[in-house]
């Protein structure tokens, strides 16, 4: 009598643990049916705009040398000072500030010649003159035409022109709204192809900031500034997440 107590109540609990077990596997399985179906009511895009903007500020980087035997430093430091007066007049008369003229100390560097027979040592002296404006064609033209440096003895060279668009801060934010609705649009036609419709924005996040000449598809993972045109063309992207209904 004993042995058949045991054995009823051993089937019970079995039966217990297995109706239990069944109870729990519905609950997971109808929790992973919900998390799925909000999963399907979400649609994430990609949306992007962009917009021409003129260059409003330059920078030119230029330079002028001498050449000097270590015998002629004094002089060729007198003749740097010479060439540098010379530089600051030239750009006064080209209407420039001189305010706006930064030229650095000379730096010194020893001229080295591998099929040097051991004659006197040889220095070259170099300036940096660095100018900064908003007026972005003016210094253009001047930067291209130096011959006048050049005939009065200066050995002046351009290293190099930027351009920037200072208001670019300003315009990403304009170009984010921009961008969302561009991602709104591409999500109505993905939703009408499957018989739903968008509903409010769920989250959004922007992408890197693309600066680039104008027609440029050069873009970057890391973003991109273009600093060699005066045109350029301003690309904002965002990954925006919609509720569907």
């Amino acid at each position: 009598m004993e042995e058949k107590d045991h054995y009823l109540k051993a089937k019970l609990n079995s039966a217990v643990i297995l109706g239990l077990s069944f109870i729990i596997g519905c609950v997971l399985v109808s929790q992973t049916f919900y998390k799925v179906k909000q999963l399907d009511n979400t649609l994430s895009v990609t949306g992007s705009t962009k917009q021409k903007v003129v260059s409003d500020a330059v920078k030119w980087v230029s330079s002028f040398s001498r050449t000097v035997y270590e015998a002629d430093l004094k002089s060729g430091y007198t003749q740097m000072k010479n060439d540098e007066e010379t530089v600051l007049m030239f750009l006064a008369s080209q209407g420039f500030d001189e305010q706006d003229v930064v030229i650095s100390p000379v730096f010194m560097d020893q001229v080295y010649k591998y099929d040097s027979t051991g004659g006197p040592k040889e220095y070259n002296l170099r300036q940096a003159v660095e100018l900064k404006s908003s007026e972005v064609q003016k210094v253009t033209e001047v930067s291209k035409n130096t011959q006048e440096l050049i005939n009065q003895g200066v050995l002046f060279s351009t290293q190099y022109v930027e351009y920037v668009y200072t208001k670019l801060p300003e315009l990403r934010i304009d170009l984010l709204t921009d961008a969302i609705k561009d991602a709104k649009a591409r999500a109505e036609k993905i939703a009408a192809s499957s018989d739903k419709k968008v509903d409010v924005i769920k989250s959004a996040s922007i992408g890197v900031v693309q600066v680039l000449p104008v027609n440029s598809v050069e873009i970057s993972d890391y973003g991109a500034y273009d600093t060699s045109s005066i045109e350029k063309e301003v690309m904002v992207t965002v990954k925006a997440s919609f509720n569907m209904k």
